[in-house]
């Protein structure tokens, strides 16, 4: 039985982490003192070069920080960590902060001076980009905390087992939670792809965005989230909410006993793999019950590189990947998805004026071949020295033409070809691109905000990058059905894989496979297991037919239950 609470006084939001918590409210605010601001005023230094040098030895402490709790971090953690620390030394951001002082700026208004230039670039950027604004505007409260020497701000620790509550947060706030004191989150902005959302499904912890008015609750008031409903119930019964508690935690115990392998109680096979990005996600994720790997993002192993490594380099990096998987699993190799939010040295163009919708992805290969050529030589060797079946697919198709020429690339390696349905034309065309590919990979993130025309971080828009938005499930069902006829494989690899309710939609619309964070296979794959395939199929007719999300939701959930 899964848990299901009713409303009464409270908050709605977007569930992005299901599982139900009950405890008071600890509020997030992570600023720098005004105090420590107005005593430092506009600070001791001679010239403007002796203010650069305190800006660049903040700038320096801020991102080697970044980097011992990336270190310490695995996966997509690890990776948003990796690009704040990116960010903090950024040679762009101390370029304007160097202007700003030479115009007669004093440090702390240069810095935020130059902070909101970048900000109101990546915002006007729109899509992935503009998860950046937070980071930067997290990274700005931390130089500042350097330069007038306190300490970095970041999430308070309460003194008892509390829910976080919090206008948004940045990366390394999230990542350094500790589940046994942070009960749930709950931000006021974000979206379901917010990196605040992606680490806190690693975390296991639940939580809620996008939820209005959550900064007027006082600290100290109990509440109780519940993170399959989406809700926030202020001052509840607690009899009530200890029992939705106890109930909602053997739920989980039940859901970490599910050791694979995927499939409805009626034995109907579903793949329940995992997204890696390097080779320690990859051998931390073989170590459960996965069966594979549906997405290996080979761009985040580059992110800070500058030159392209060589063919044999890049053949050894993506082995230590396929060899965790051995040769009785699969592993599905996504080529370069650089470009927008995910800019590689070697790579990406720079000065689009929306890259979001630019050379990104596939398109970087058009001018230049040669990137995709010697990436796929590459992992075509490391599948040879490994043994383990290797399945490759390219981001960012737009086209049957597109996808023929891929295809054809890779089959004339040995290797299984695929393209990802991120773009909605791909998804109209499924059946056709079915005709000259092996199979089919959904990245719900990008369909959905491109689907939608709305960026995926404007919280007044949360409503419109919820991939349970009946139109990118309509296109999901009709790149699903394309698959059933073509008999070809049809997966899901975006955050909504994760989601263990509409992963049973998922499957009922024909998807044959789920991959997400590795966190998230246990809930998903018993989730999949409590039900059978004509529950499924009715799951997805009755989001099919749901005219908002959270109709969606709640008719699949009163389904399921």
């Amino acid at each position: 039985m899964f848990v299901v609470t009713e409303t009464r006084t409270g908050l709605t939001g977007t569930p992005v982490v299901p599982g139900v918590a009950y405890g008071p409210v600890t509020l997030a605010r992570g600023e720098v003192s005004a105090a420590a601001v107005s005593a430092f005023g506009d600070g001791p230094y001679a010239d403007d070069e002796a203010a650069l040098a305190a800006y660049d030895a903040a700038a320096a402490a801020v991102g080697d920080g970044f980097q011992a709790k990336a270190a310490r971090a695995s996966g997509a953690t690890a990776e948003v960590l990796t690009a704040s620390a990116g960010l903090a030394k950024d040679r762009g951001l101390r370029g304007a902060v160097r202007k700003q002082l030479r115009s007669g700026e004093h440090l702390l208004p240069a810095v935020h001076a130059a902070v909101e230039q970048f900000v109101q670039t990546f915002t006007a950027m729109g899509g992935l980009m503009a998860e950046r604004a937070t980071d930067l505007r997290d990274i700005e409260r931390r130089l500042v905390a350097r330069i007038v020497g306190e300490p970095e701000p970041g999430v308070p620790v309460p003194d008892e087992p509390s829910v976080l509550v919090a206008e948004d947060l940045a990366p390394a706030d999230t990542a350094g939670l500790d589940p046994a004191i942070i009960l749930a989150l709950v931000t006021e902005r974000g979206g379901p792809t917010s990196h605040t959302a992606i680490i806190a499904r690693q975390l296991g912890i639940p939580c809620l965005v996008g939820v209005a008015g959550a900064l007027s609750l006082e600290a100290g008031v109990p509440v109780l989230v519940d993170g399959v409903a989406g809700t926030v119930e202020v001052d509840p019964d607690s009899d009530r909410a200890w029992s939705l508690v106890a109930a909602s935690a053997e739920q989980q115990a039940a859901l970490q006993a599910w050791s694979g392998p995927g499939a409805t109680a009626d034995g109907f096979a579903v793949k329940v793999l995992a997204n890696v990005a390097d080779g320690g996600s990859a051998r931390a994720a073989a170590g459960g019950p996965v069966e594979g790997v549906g997405l290996f993002r080979t761009e985040l192993c580059f992110l800070n590189r500058t030159e392209e490594p060589t063919v044999d380099e890049q053949a050894e990096i993506y082995a230590e990947v396929l060899r965790a998987f051995g040769d009785s699993r699969y592993v599905v190799v996504r080529t370069l998805d650089a470009g927008s939010d995910k800019p590689v040295a070697f790579a990406t163009h720079e000065g689009e004026e929306n890259p979001a919708l630019g050379v990104r992805g596939l398109r970087l290969s058009f001018s230049n071949p040669g990137l995709l050529t010697r990436q796929l030589d590459a992992i075509a060797q490391a599948a040879r020295d490994t043994g383990t079946e290797t399945w490759v697919m390219a981001p960012m198709v737009a086209t049957v033409a597109e996808a023929a020429e891929f295809a054809e690339a890779v089959r004339g390696r040995g290797l299984k070809a695929g393209v990802m349905v991120e773009v909605p034309s791909a998804a109209l065309l499924a059946h056709r691109m079915l005709e000259v590919v092996d199979f089919l990979s959904i990245g719900t993130n990008d369909l959905t905000q491109y689907t939608m025309a709305a960026d995926r971080m404007a919280t007044d828009l949360a409503h419109l990058t919820d991939p349970w938005q009946p139109a990118v499930l309509q296109l999901v069902a009709i790149t699903a059905e394309a698959g059933r006829h073509a008999g070809k494989s049809v997966g899901v690899c975006g955050e909504a894989a994760a989601d263990p309710l509409l992963a049973c939609a998922l499957v009922g619309m024909g998807v044959t496979s789920l991959s997400m964070a590795a966190a998230a296979a246990k809930p998903v794959g018993a989730r999949l297991a409590s039900v059978t395939h004509d529950q499924c199929e009715e799951a997805a007719e009755a989001a099919l037919a749901a005219s908002d999300p959270a109709a969606a939701r709640a008719a699949v959930r009163a389904l399921l239950v």
